[in-house]
């Protein structure tokens, strides 16, 4: 379990980087922050469920939609508990505080991984 959590951090951090990459070339090449941003979270969902499912989880085999749908479900539950805690930590430490971040991003780690292990990448029964 610990090297599969390992994994998962690698992901996060390979994920946040191609994403960063992503916007910030696009807001090089000219494109709106909008559309750069948009352009970044979308290569960095495609990247995330392509190494969540092989590299942290294992799961190999030909990708179905249930299974695309359920980590698109998942990423949307993990985001909005991480808005929930943010503003929770936002109440209590101010609105512009930085540390307010800090256990949002971890209740989305934490939210994210447990619906990725349970729920998303489940083994399936054989075929």
């Amino acid at each position: 379990m610990l090297a599969r959590l390992l994994r998962f951090g690698l992901t996060g951090l390979a994920n946040s980087a191609v994403g960063w990459a992503v916007i910030f070339g696009g807001l090089w090449a000219g494109m709106s922050g909008l559309a750069a941003n948009a352009a970044g979270y979308g290569v960095g969902l495609v990247l995330s469920f392509t190494l969540n499912r092989r590299f942290v989880f294992g799961v190999t085999g030909k990708v179905r939609a249930p299974e695309v749908l359920r980590f698109l479900a998942a990423f949307a539950i993990a985001y909005g508990v991480n808005v929930a805690v943010l503003f929770a930590a936002q109440g209590v430490l101010g609105e512009d505080s930085a540390l307010a971040q800090l256990p949002a991003i971890g209740a989305y780690i934490v939210i994210f991984f447990l619906l990725s292990q349970f729920v998303v990448f489940r083994k399936a029964a054989p075929e």
